[in-house]
């Protein structure tokens, strides 16, 4: 196989058929937490990204200096050093928004995303693939956020990105906001809905079930 194609195979896996959300179940606490708007979504999406890409290479052009006895104490200072970085920036450029993340922004440290992409991936690979699979797996997990924030702020409040989509009835509209969209378990079931949504499209992503119920004796007769 080719560098181009490989490298767009790495890129485009983590969309749908390994997304890192939906799939393998990672980093959820996040992807619950801050998709009440669709622009606190896309503004931790574009944090994770950032800091994933970035410490994928660093993590990969140092690949063979690090013991492996000291490996993760490595790997969490850098991505720690990057998420600092990020959040002075958002709170110096986007203050309400850094705001309504709270510390969700700091615990990209030990987002297990993160820490999944960079032990298993990229401190064994170059540093071009490395920050690819980072890149791939970091748009899967924004696509996942976008969608579940879009949704909860679309019946939520009725708008998207701040425009208004559906006239309320507080504002002489015909909408009712369902208040529920806005609290935690609405994230939940949505996740959980879009997860059985994919896995029915794509059943081999479905896990082998660990137990079969017996045969009807009946049935079997």
């Amino acid at each position: 196989m080719s560098a181009r194609p490989e490298l767009w195979q790495i890129l485009t896996q983590p969309l749908v058929r390994q997304n890192p959300v939906t799939l393998q179940i990672l980093g959820i606490c996040s992807a619950l937490a801050v998709t009440t708007s669709v622009a606190t979504a896309l503004t931790m999406s574009a944090a994770l990204t950032v800091v994933l890409v970035i410490s994928a290479g660093v993590i990969s052009l140092i690949r063979r200096h690090i013991p492996d006895s000291i490996r993760l104490i490595v790997q969490i200072v850098i991505v720690a050093s990057l998420v600092i970085v990020i959040d002075q920036l958002l709170q110096a450029y986007l203050f309400e928004i850094s705001q309504s993340l709270s510390v969700f922004v700091s615990l990209i440290t030990t987002n297990c995303l993160v820490m999944g992409r960079t032990e298993s991936f990229s401190r064994h690979n170059p540093p071009l693939r490395a920050m690819v699979d980072a890149l791939g797996n970091g748009l899967g997990y924004s696509l996942v956020l976008t969608v579940i924030g879009s949704l909860r702020e679309l019946f939520g409040a009725g708008s998207l990105l701040g425009w208004q989509v559906l006239p309320t009835v507080d504002q002489g509209g015909w909408y009712t906001p369902l208040n529920l969209m806005l609290l935690a378990p609405s994230a939940f079931f949505l996740l959980g809905g879009l997860v059985w949504a994919i896995r029915s499209i794509l059943p081999e992503q479905a896990e082998t079930p660990e137990f079969q119920p017996p045969d009807d004796p009946e049935e079997a007769a």
